[in-house]
C-alpha cells in the first residue's frame, strides 16, 4: 500500500482517526474489518449531495431531468474516473487473488472506494467535511453537465422524436448473433416502416447493439433534416 499521507493530499484532507481511512481503502477479501458498511453511508450521502447541487444548479429542470443528471454523476463510470484521478488503486488493501485478478483496477471496485471514503470522511468529521471533499472531488464536473436530454439514452431519444411526429416506434430485430456464449456478438436492424428508413448496429449484447442503432438512426435524421433545411 503507498503512503497515505500523499493520498491525504490529494483527498487535501486530514484524518482524525487515520483507522477510518485503512478501513475505506480495506477490500473484503483483505479480511474481515472492510470498506463495505462506508461505503453503503457514502453512497447515500454522495446522493444526497450530489441531487442538492445539481436542484441548485438547474433550477428550470424537472424531476425527471434532475434525476439524470444526477445518475450522470454518481454513476460506477465517473466515481471510477475520480479514482483514477487519485490513483486510488495503488493505496487499496486486497487479499492476493483479488490482486492478482487486477481488482485494483476494476470500475466497481474503485467506484466503491470512492464512496467509502467520503463514508469515513462523514465519521472523522461530519456533514460539512464530507460535502466539501465531494465538492473538491467532483471539481467542473456539476457546473458543465451537458443539457439533460442529451443524457437520455439513444433509444429513448428516438421514441421521444418519433412521438412527436405522431409516427409508429421502431422496429428492432436481431438478424445475426455469432461467436461463443462467452463472446457473442449480435447484429441489430432498427426500422423506421413510416419513413422507409433501416440502420445495422454490431455490439457485444442485444441491448448495446440495439443503442447503437437507435443511436445510428437520430443520425441518420438528423442528416436528412439538415440537407431537407439547406435546399429550402
Amino acid at each position: 500500500m503507498a503512503n497515505l499521507s500523499t493520498l491525504c493530499e490529494k483527498l487535501d484532507y486530514r484524518f482524525n482517526d487515520e483507522a477510518l481511512l485503512i478501513e475505506a481503502l480495506s477490500h473484503r477479501s483483505s479480511g474481515a474489518v472492510n470498506y463495505e458498511r462506508l461505503e453503503y453511508l457514502g453512497d447515500s450521502f454522495l446522493n444526497f449531495t450530489i441531487a442538492t447541487e445539481v436542484f441548485h444548479h438547474r433550477p428550470d429542470d424537472d424531476e425527471g431531468a434532475l434525476s439524470r443528471l444526477r445518475a450522470s454523476l454518481v454513476r460506477q463510470s465517473t466515481l471510477a474516473e475520480i479514482a483514477r484521478e487519485l490513483q486510488l488503486g495503488d493505496y487499496l488493501n486486497m487479499g492476493v487473488g483479488e490482486l492478482r485478478s487486477g481488482g485494483f483496477k476494476r470500475d466497481s471496485i474503485l467506484s466503491d472506494v470512492v464512496e467509502s471514503i467520503i463514508g469515513a470522511v462523514f465519521l472523522d468529521s461530519g456533514f460539512e467535511a464530507a460535502r466539501k471533499l465531494v465538492l473538491r472531488l467532483y471539481g467542473n464536473r456539476v457546473v458543465e453537465l451537458p443539457p439533460s436530454a442529451e443524457l437520455k439514452d439513444p433509444k429513448t431519444r428516438l421514441q421521444e422524436w418519433l412521438q412527436a411526429q405522431s409516427l409508429d416506434r421502431p422496429e428492432y430485430e436481431v438478424v445475426e448473433a455469432t461467436g461463443k456464449s462467452h463472446d457473442m456478438r449480435f447484429t441489430v436492424v432498427c426500422s423506421l416502416n413510416a419513413l422507409n428508413l433501416s440502420v445495422k448496429s454490431t455490439s457485444t449484447s442485444r441491448r448495446k447493439a440495439e443503442q447503437a442503432a437507435a443511436a445510428s438512426m437520430l443520425e441518420r435524421i438528423e442528416r436528412q433534416e439538415s440537407q431537407a433545411s439547406g435546399c429550402e
